[in-house]
């Protein structure tokens, strides 16, 4: 048994017999190293762990002040990290560690010292990439330091961790502390991600043969694909989302925030933006505060969804939602639910909208900035529909709660709707809407006997423009439509999650593919590369053209379209209008 190995907790599941013979073991490599743990109850202190375990205290981040957190959480552009064995080594780093003279692999999660055992000595908790017997939950000595799966955090001597052997290059780099920001990691690769300190806007690419190619976008590592494609897709070349980057902190946010929001945009955004390149390591940061600070657990290496990544997001930034719903009810996206339609052949993301809307008797308060709309699909292998096409503008004019609208049929101000008409006098929520005179025509026979019309609430302004114009008989007001664009798409197939995401406003701006794990170096043992690609044409077969030549199974649809329509996951639209001031 190699030194620090003894620090490990035994296997809760252990009898009490082989409990006590494994802490007499330990009690003895603690007098061998000359650390003698005195406990007044029992003399077997190392037990307390299990015996005691519903008194865990708190997790210290949770209580812990913005110092105490740096501390644990050692960010390189405030303060050092530690090199060991001449390797530079910090919270994120991927290391080596003995366990039973077997080498194991993890992640360090928390660096820091134990009083207990050493006024001095660093001590590093690894979460493992397998479960192995005598580690824990992240609990040590009666102590909650991080938070990971069952058996799976080991805790030793910092000096005892090495680099992970399986990323190392064969130019045998070594990170210095002064330079970790200015540098490449050899853990994953020899792409330099410097931090980035200024504001940098959001990219706008007319050419997108400028921003394509190898080792572009964000890389993967370690399951990281569903928060991969969903960063990309929230920054690289919108600011809807920037406000969660720039809000000041408020007295009831988490002590942590700051730091969490310059890793995200320092770290993350910045150089994303300027550099069109994100370092796996960078979003590792990330990844280990969110799944420390918020409810939602294995962030740090188990499959997760965009939106549970959202989720931890909103958590920390608490982030104003983006939907104000008639029910009463605020949400940061909308879930597509509704009954198979089998007479849809082709189903556009505007038809499935219209329908779930409409069998929810929803409606939005007020015009969103970003409406974030996942599809029909449960899970990642069913699929309500086999293909869905995007629609590259989401018509929101009729789902708005107290906004005019237009009489299918005339065209004037709407004043009863008729939710019983849908899809008989054509496709959409705008042909439900009538004025009073036009309703009569269009229900003037037994067909409409059935149909219960209600009252739409005109706006006070709109009344008196409807009474204006009965008075002096002019031509109606045309009532202006409101649109949100379209500008990414995220997919998923066997687990694995990709980005189809516009690079300029308008709609016929170009489209790119991105995949945080497009390649890999060093099969089993290496590292990932992410890619850019560019998707001609992706604006026409989302066009009313393009939608006509997929449904007659057009031979020249190109991979990356057919890729979209098959396995679109969510997509995102924003208001052109709103964007930047909410």
């Amino acid at each position: 048994m190699r030194e620090g190995e003894f620090f490990q907790n035994s296997d809760p599941a252990v009898t009490g017999a082989q409990l006590m013979h494994e802490q007499e073991e330990i009690l003895k490599q603690f007098k061998a190293h000359g650390i003698e743990k005195k406990c007044a109850s029992n003399k077997l202190s190392g037990v307390q762990p299990f015996i005691e375990r519903e008194n865990v205290i708190s997790t210290p981040l949770e209580t812990a002040t913005v110092s105490e957190c740096n501390s644990q959480y050692n960010d390189t552009t405030q303060h050092q990290g530690f090199k060991e064995n001449g390797d530079y080594l910090e919270v994120g780093s991927m290391v080596e560690v003995s366990i039973g003279n077997t080498p194991k692999f993890g992640v360090i999660r928390w660096v820091g010292i134990i009083s207990e055992l050493s006024a001095t000595k660093q001590m590093a908790g690894v979460e493992m990439d397998e479960e192995c017997l005598g580690c824990t939950d992240g609990t040590y000595m009666g102590k909650q330091f991080f938070s990971c799966s069952e058996r799976k955090a080991f805790f030793l001597y910092l000096h005892l961790c090495k680099k992970d052997s399986r990323f190392l290059e064969d130019s045998g780099f070594r990170e210095h502390p002064k330079l970790v920001n200015t540098t490449s990691s050899a853990t994953f690769g020899s792409m330099d991600s410097p931090m980035v300190e200024a504001d940098v806007p959001p990219l706008e690419i007319h050419h997108v043969s400028a921003i394509c190619g190898k080792n572009r976008g964000i890389q993967g590592h370690f399951n990281s694909c569903y928060l991969d494609a969903t960063l990309f897709s929230m920054f690289a070349f919108t600011p809807v989302f920037d406000t969660i980057l720039y809000r000041p902190r408020h007295n009831d946010d988490i002590p942590q925030y700051e730091e969490v929001q310059r890793v995200l945009k320092e770290e993350i955004v910045n150089p994303l933006r300027l550099n069109m390149y994100v370092r796996a390591d960078r979003v590792m940061k990330l990844r280990n505060f969110l799944d420390q600070l918020t409810s939602v657990s294995g962030l740090m290496g188990e499959e997760k969804d965009p939106e549970e990544f959202l989720n931890s997001l909103n958590q920390v930034f608490k982030a104003e939602p983006f939907l104000k719903l008639s029910s009463g009810q605020d949400a940061y996206s909308y879930q597509v639910f509704m009954d198979r339609d089998d007479k849809i052949v082709l189903p556009t993301v505007q038809q499935l909208f219209e329908e779930s809307f409409l069998t929810s008797d929803l409606r939005l308060k007020e015009i969103p900035s970003c409406f974030i709309i996942q599809m029909p699909r449960f899970g990642k292998d069913y699929k309500m529909y086999k293909r869905i096409v995007p629609s590259l503008v989401l018509d929101i004019t009729d789902v708005l709660e107290n906004s005019p609208r237009s009489c299918s049929i005339c065209g004037l101000v709407a004043e009863i709707e008729c939710k019983e008409c849908f899809r008989k006098f054509g496709e959409g929520l705008e042909n439900i809407s009538f004025c009073r005179k036009c309703v009569l025509k269009s229900h003037g026979y037994s067909k409409g006997s059935y149909h219960k019309p209600k009252e739409i609430a005109i706006p006070c302004e709109f009344q008196k423009l409807l009474h204006d114009q009965a008075a002096h008989g002019c031509q109606g007001y045309k009532i202006p439509r409101v649109h949100l664009e379209l500008f990414a798409v995220i997919c998923i197939a066997t687990s694995h999650y990709v980005a189809f995401v516009k690079t300029v406003g308008g709609l016929q701006g170009p489209w790119v593919f991105f995949d945080s794990m497009a390649d890999r170096r060093g099969e089993e043992h290496g590292y990932n590369i992410p890619e850019v690609k560019p998707c001609p044409d992706l604006a026409m077969w989302l066009s009313k053209e393009g939608y006509n030549r997929i449904l007659n199974d057009d031979p020249f649809l190109p991979d990356y379209a057919q890729r979209l329509l098959s396995d679109g996951y969510i997509c995102m639209y924003q208001s052109p209008e709103l964007m930047l001031y909410r």
